[in-house]
């Protein structure tokens, strides 16, 4: 990695993004010298906005909401697990050429296994789009039963088709599944006191993991405690995602000597993430 590297988030809006703040934070604790930025990029500015961070020399950024999906088509190469899920959230320059991949989906697993097991479980994914993408292949990779609800059925059942999932659905489908795991991936949340799902339908046992982390104790997040589940919050699983493109980027993570300072990136990414909400 070299000196004062240019890398980033590209997303839409960005006002939200924590993402600075904790790779800086990374890249401080490990020596490095990158700068690393948030690109406010609408949907329709996004071919332009390609083009501008190739021209500028960024060597590599995530991708969030609304671009994980587009953003395939922008890569010069995908990785297998990103073809497979369908979506990016990663894209690394190697030689002259931008690699596009998935760290969401370990984020995922990784988040969910700070509550317990993961391995065979029954699981409830809300939303069908790129982040509720990376859940299934995850869970399923897992072994789990993943059962996909959203508003549009039809979306849902694609996934279900695509990526091997259990059975689509409506939101109202949820009582009747009892899952052992839940998984929001829509924006309903989102600095807004709301949960995609009534409170009556979480009970005693469950892990609910919630992908929106701002705030960081979101209404379903709330209702789930109440009942006596285990909450996850979106923190977590931003945290261990980006933990794995650190690992991808710098390419210092990888190597036996380097397993210590890998081990307290998540305490050091957490960190930063709650220093930048105050």
């Amino acid at each position: 990695m070299t000196a004062s590297m240019r890398c980033g988030i590209v997303l839409h809006p960005a006002g939200h993004t924590r993402s600075p703040a904790m790779h800086t934070a990374a890249y401080a604790a490990l020596g490095l010298d990158a700068d690393y930025r948030a690109f406010d990029v609408p949907p329709a500015d996004l071919p332009d906005a390609v083009a501008r961070l190739r021209a500028e020399g960024v060597r590599q950024f995530a991708v969030s909401i609304p671009h994980k999906e587009s953003m395939m088509n922008f890569v010069d190469e995908l990785e297998p697990v990103g073809r497979a899920i369908g979506a990016i959230n990663t894209v690394t320059l190697e030689g002259n050429r931008w690699i596009g991949t998935n760290t969401d989906w370990i984020g995922a697993l990784r988040a969910l296994e700070r509550a317990g097991p993961v391995d065979g479980r029954r699981a409830v994914v809300l939303g069908a789009g790129g982040t509720a993408r990376a859940l299934i292949y995850g869970l399923r990779e897992r072994g789990c039963s993943v059962f996909v609800l959203n508003r549009t059925i039809e979306r849902a059942q694609s996934l279900v088709d695509e990526l091997g999932a259990t059975e689509a659905g409506p939101l109202e489908r949820f009582p009747d599944l009892a899952p052992e795991l839940v998984i929001n991936t829509t924006s309903v949340g989102m600095n807004e006191d709301r949960s995609p799902i009534d409170a009556a339908w979480l009970s005693k046992g469950m892990t609910v993991l919630d992908a929106v982390y701002a705030p960081e104790e979101t209404r379903l997040l709330a209702d789930a405690k109440a009942a006596g589940a285990h909450p996850v919050g979106g923190k977590w699983m931003l945290v261990h995602q980006a933990v794995e493109q650190l690992r991808r980027w710098t390419g210092l993570l990888d190597d036996a000597p380097a397993e210590a300072d890998y081990a307290r990136m998540p305490e050091i990414m957490a960190n930063a993430f709650d220093a930048a909400d105050r």
